[in-house]
């Protein structure tokens, strides 16, 4: 009986110090790296957003999978999803390319608030999340502001 006891003693301090271990484990830092426009289909745009992923950690990180949103001046603008797979390296780290497709409705949107006004630039908003097995999901939250380009004066 004691032996018994003295086991379940074993596995709760062993369990609690592996956890204590994973708590200590930094978490990735996730950016939005660039945005590349591809062929879309119907009224639908479509781009590839390259997802750079820092690893901060003296293990390599495997993922399966990536999933996001992206807002554009406060207005949700595209989604995507990725089943890519691979191996963020110790202190190391790797570009995930992403495909995001952007809705009819959120272009109209984004047009409409760009004709009301003259903005010089755009905010934007990466969110969502990498599978990384294991480790569970390494989620991402970005903002940042982009330039948007001149617009011709109209001709007279």
């Amino acid at each position: 009986m004691l032996n018994a006891a003295r086991r379940a003693v074993l596995v709760a301090v062993l369990g609690a110090t592996l956890a204590a271990c994973a708590g200590l484990r930094d978490p990735l830092r996730v950016n939005l790296a660039g945005l590349d426009s591809v062929p879309g289909e119907g009224m639908e745009a479509r781009f590839i957003a390259k997802v750079r992923v820092q690893n901060p950690n003296d293990v390599s990180i495997p993922y399966r999978g990536i999933s996001a949103e992206l807002d554009l001046n406060g207005k949700s603008f595209a989604s995507g999803v990725s089943d890519a797979s691979g191996e963020i390296p110790r202190f190391g780290e790797s570009v995930i390319e992403l495909p995001l497709t952007v809705p009819a409705t959120a272009i109209v949107r984004q047009i409409i608030g760009l004709v009301s006004g003259v903005p010089t630039k755009a905010t934007y908003r990466a969110r969502g999340f990498i599978n990384t097995g294991n480790f569970g999901r390494a989620r991402f939250d970005s903002t940042g502001e982009v330039e948007l380009p001149k617009m011709a004066p109209a001709s007279k």
